[in-house]
């Protein structure tokens, strides 16, 4: 039976050092950082999403700045609110809400964002830094899923990890991650041919296709580390519903050496990683040595 990997718990306790270094910065520096989050329209998800945002970066002592747009809002007028919190030194992570209303082209919002103030790390001057191993800020889901599979195993030197899902949000940086930790990388798609023998391969295998218990146990190396980012809303018998990942987990967790739950897994990890790139960018505009991992 395999090791469930406690991403609640880990997330907590990164949320604590984060607090503890924000202290120490306002302390020492007289410096709180500041995330802006911009929320577009009124989808119930991001709504829920912006507030736990919100109310965390709070909790960790830093400064919450919302801007709710209504769903009306013109791509000029949100690329002129971005140049204003570009500008704003006590703003120093900037965050827009996905998905955006079909009239704003999402790719010029992302890449209008200062790249040193791009905490999901999408701008592509920071998708630069990170294929290059450049030092630079990094998307929080697949960071999150990074600092798990350290905790579980150490040095990823030289495992073979595969990565099912090729989205720019997950799959290409947690694969170009996964290379900076000297992992032999495998990124597995709809494409791929014989996909169960290339997951039987894996002594790390990351799920993030958002197809729901598409991976069964069979397809999972005896012993491997399963991180599953799937989040699946299903229709259960009682005619209600449920979240589960993009891995079954009842027969992966019967072969698996340990394994990400849904929920409570990686979830968890995303916003404490948003905060914690939030002190690395403050740190990074005053000149203040960043420690915090």
């Amino acid at each position: 039976m395999a090791k469930k990997i406690d991403g609640k718990a880990f997330a907590q306790g990164l949320r604590e050092r984060v607090g503890q270094a924000v202290a120490e910065l306002q302390k020492s520096h007289g410096l709180v950082p500041g995330l802006a989050v911009v929320l577009v329209g009124e989808d119930p998800a991001s709504q829920v999403y912006v507030r736990n945002k919100g109310k965390q970066t709070v909790e960790a002592g830093m400064r919450s700045i919302e801007h709710k747009l209504p769903d009306t809002t013109s791509e000029g007028e949100l690329l002129a609110l971005i140049d204003q919190l570009n500008a704003d030194s006590d703003v120093h992570g900037i965050l827009v809400q996905l998905p955006l209303p079909a009239q704003i082209d999402s790719h010029a919002v992302i890449n209008a964002i200062s790249p040193d103030k791009d905490v999901d790390g999408f701008h592509l001057v920071n998708v630069g830094r990170l294929s290059t191993g450049a030092p630079g800020l990094v998307p929080c889901t697949p960071f999150g899923c990074l600092m798990l599979l350290k905790d579980e195993l150490g040095d990823l030197s030289g495992k073979n990890a595969v990565v099912v899902g090729r989205s720019n949000i997950v799959g290409k940086p947690m694969a170009a991650l996964l290379l900076g930790e000297s992992c032999t990388v495998t990124v597995a798609h709809s494409r791929t041919q014989d996909l169960p023998e290339v997951c039987r391969a894996a002594d790390i295998l990351v799920a993030a296709v958002g197809r729901a218990e598409m991976i069964p146990g069979d397809w999972v190396k005896p012993g491997a580390v399963v991180i599953d980012v799937g989040i699946n809303r299903i229709d259960t018998e009682d005619g209600k519903t449920r979240l589960v990942g993009d891995v079954d987990y009842a027969s992966a967790e019967a072969v698996a050496g340990a394994i990400t739950p849904v929920p409570g897994g990686v979830g968890p990890m995303t916003i404490a990683c948003l905060l914690r790139n939030t002190v690395q960018a403050a740190c990074a505009a005053n000149g203040i040595e960043f420690t915090l991992d």
